[in-house]
């Protein structure tokens, strides 16, 4: 069974035991305190810059940097931080053509959405797949060349979806906006 102590406030696991096993066991539990103002302060810095050094992260929060990372580890063991990537330019990769498109599928089935989802998840061009309610099913985010092979895209992959009954293109013209950059 996994174990978990209190210890300075905070709630600690066995480093063995994962949130995963934890919910097998059935246990729901917080694995640290709240989100404090700190915790807040480290997340917000990370999310900006996931490789910045311990040491000025630490300055930047106000903490020493053995308290600040011993709060990261934290962070990444109760799985707040779930990892960290690099962002990419899609222009510079050659996917200067972005957007929304809404899918609704023709039958409201389980076995038709994991059909679809399966599907979208094999398309390169599908940046984002989102279950969303309202009118349609779907909510992607597609990332192309251009117009062009876009329409390539629509025409070929996603329109032959036997699960596809409706969709719908939002084109992106600018992102004043867009947090993942």
């Amino acid at each position: 069974m996994c174990e978990i102590r209190k210890c300075s406030g905070i709630l600690v696991q066995n480093p063995r035991c994962t949130v995963a096993k934890l919910r097998a066991y059935g246990l729901v539990l917080q694995l640290m305190t709240k989100i404090d103002q700190i915790n807040r302060k480290i997340l917000r810095e990370l999310s900006r810059d996931g490789r910045l050094p311990n040491t000025e992260l630490a300055d930047r929060v106000g903490l020493s940097p053995s308290a600040c990372l011993r709060r990261v580890q934290e962070l990444e063991r109760s799985g707040v931080i779930k990892g960290y990537r690099a962002v990419l330019d899609p222009a510079a990769m050659g996917q200067g053509f972005a957007a929304y498109v809404t899918v609704g599928l023709n039958d409201h089935t389980k076995a038709a959405q994991e059909g679809f989802e399966r599907a979208v998840g094999r398309f390169d061009e599908v940046r984002e797949c989102h279950n969303i309610t309202g009118t349609v099913e779907y909510l992607l985010r597609i990332e192309t060349e251009d117009l062009v092979s876009y329409k390539l895209f629509h025409t070929d992959k996603l329109g032959t979806l036997p699960q596809v009954h409706q969709i719908v293109t939002h084109v992106v013209m600018g992102s004043p906006k867009d947090e993942r950059a």
